[in-house]
C-alpha cells in the first residue's frame, strides 16, 4: 500500500515494524531508512494540515465568516509565508540562533519559524554547510559508509557460506546453502571537543560568530572521528568471528612491493581501495622508489590519504601497524541524532579570566562492518645478528 493511502494508525504501525526489521541480518538498511523518513514526513504533513484546519474552524467560530471566504484567506497567508529553508537562510534567523547559543533562550528563533517547531531548534543553513564541508574535506569520513539509525545498530556480515554451483536440469536437487552470519554491534558514544573563547569573540555578530565556533569544533570532531575509524581498522582481528569483521595483516618494511602485498589480501568486494599512512611514512616509500633508479610506482596508482594518528614507520614499534590498504566503505559511522554538532556554553568556569568554555559533541558509533575490506601493514622486528 502506498504511504499516502495509509491511515495515521497504519503509518505508526509500519514505523514500529521498521524499528524491529532493522535488526534482521538480511535487512536492507538503506531502504528501511528511506521508508522511515518518508513515513515521518507524511505524518508531519498531515499534522500540519490538521493544524490549519483547526485554525480555519476557530476563525469561523470566532468571526462567523463563511468557510468559503476563510479558505482563500488561509491559502493566501500560507503562500505568503517563507519556507523553513528560507527562514534558516535569513540573517534574522542566523542572528537569533547565535543569540540562542549564547543565552539558551530559544524564543526569538521559534518566533521566526513558520511552524511551531518542537524539540531541538533547526540550525541555520550556514551551519549545515560548515558541518557538511568538514565531513567532505576529511578524506576518511567522506569515503566511509554513513547511516542515521537511532539507538544501537547491529550490522550483519557473511562469516562463512557455500559458493555458487551449476545445477543441471533433471539431476538431484542441490543441497541447501550453509550460511553463517557475524554481527557487529555499533554502540554510539559522544565525541566531544571544547574550546575557550574571549568575551570579545562572543560579541561577534551572527554569521561571523557561528563560523568562528563551528569551524573549529567541527574540524576537530571530524579529525577525531577519522582517527577513531583508523583505530577500528588497526584493532580488528586478522580473522572474522561472530562479533567482529576481520582485517588481514602483512608484516613488511616500505618496499616497492609492500603495497601490492597488502592489496593482494583484500576481498573481491574491496572495489575502491586507498592507502592510509603518516606523511613521514610516505617519504620512506618515496625514498625506496628513488633508490630503485627507475620509475616504478610503489603506491600502485592508489589514492594516498594522510592520517597522522598512525605512527610513522620510523617511530612505530615492532609489529605495530603503520599503514593501511583498503576500501573505506568497509568502515561505517552511525549518527543516531544526525550529523549536527550540539554546542553547550559555560560562562562560569573561567569567568575570572573573561573566557567562556564552549563544548561541542557528536553522538556517533563507528566500526569495521565488512570483512577483509582492509589489510594492515605492520613493522617487522629488526633483524638480529
Amino acid at each position: 500500500m502506498e504511504i499516502k493511502e495509509m491511515s495515521i494508525e497504519e503509518l505508526s504501525e509500519r514505523r514500529a515494524a521498521i524499528a524491529a526489521e532493522i535488526d534482521a541480518p538480511e535487512a536492507d538498511l538503506d531502504a528501511l531508512e528511506a521508508e522511515a523518513r518518508s513515513i515521518n514526513e507524511e505524518i508531519e504533513a498531515r499534522k500540519k494540515a490538521e493544524i490549519q484546519r483547526n485554525e480555519i474552524r476557530e476563525a469561523v467560530a470566532k468571526d462567523a465568516v463563511p468557510v468559503e471566504i476563510i479558505e482563500p484567506i488561509m491559502e493566501e497567508r500560507k503562500e505568503s509565508k517563507m519556507t523553513e529553508l528560507e527562514i534558516r537562510s535569513s540573517k534574522e534567523y542566523i542572528d537569533a540562533f547565535a543569540n540562542y547559543l549564547k543565552t539558551e533562550d530559544p524564543s526569538e528563533c521559534r518566533a521566526l519559524l513558520s511552524e511551531n517547531a518542537s524539540g531541538d531548534l533547526p540550525v541555520p543553513v550556514i551551519v549545515d554547510e560548515i558541518i557538511r564541508t568538514a565531513w567532505e574535506k576529511e578524506d576518511i569520513l567522506s569515503r566511509a559508509r554513513k547511516t542515521y539509525i537511532r539507538g544501537n545498530l547491529k550490522v550483519a556480515f557473511e562469516l562463512s557460506a557455500d559458493g555458487a554451483y551449476v545445477h543441471t536440469e533433471g539431476t538431484t536437487a542441490p543441497t541447501e546453502e550453509s550460511l553463517t552470519l557475524g554481527i557487529v554491534t555499533m554502540i554510539p558514544a559522544n565525541v566531544k571537543k571544547w574550546i575557550t573563547v574571549s568575551d570579545e569573540a562572543l560579541a561577534l555578530g551572527g554569521e561571523a560568530f557561528l563560523r568562528y565556533i563551528y569551524d573549529e569544533i567541527t574540524y576537530q570532531i571530524a579529525k577525531k572521528l577519522a582517527a577513531l575509524g583508523v583505530a577500528d581498522i588497526t584493532g580488528s582481528p586478522t580473522s572474522s568471528d561472530a562479533d567482529e569483521a576481520g582485517v588481514k595483516k602483512v608484516t613488511a618494511a616500505p618496499a616497492l612491493d609492500t603495497i601490492a602485498k597488502a592489496y593482494a589480501n583484500l576481498s573481491d568486494e574491496a572495489t575502491d581501495p586507498v592507502i592510509i599512512m603518516n606523511k613521514a611514512t610516505y617519504a620512506d616509500f618515496v625514498k625506496v622508489q628513488a633508490d630503485a633508479y627507475y620509475n616504478f610506482d610503489p603506491f600502485m596508482g592508489l589514492p594516498v590519504i594522510f592520517n597522522n594518528s598512525l605512527d610513522s614507520y620510523t617511530s612505530a614499534s615492532n609489529n605495530e601497524v603503520y599503514c593501511i590498504v583498503g576500501d573505506l566503505k568497509g568502515l561505517q559511522y552511525n549518527f543516531p541524532e544526525g550529523e549536527g554538532v550540539v554546542l553547550k556554553f559555560d560562562d562560569l568556569s573561567l569567568a575570572e579570566k573573561d573566557m567562556v568554555k564552549i563544548v561541542g559533541r557528536e553522538y556517533v558509533a563507528h566500526d569495521v562492518t565488512a570483512p577483509y575490506r582492509f589489510c594492515n601493514i605492520a613493522k617487522p622486528a629488526a633483524a638480529t645478528t
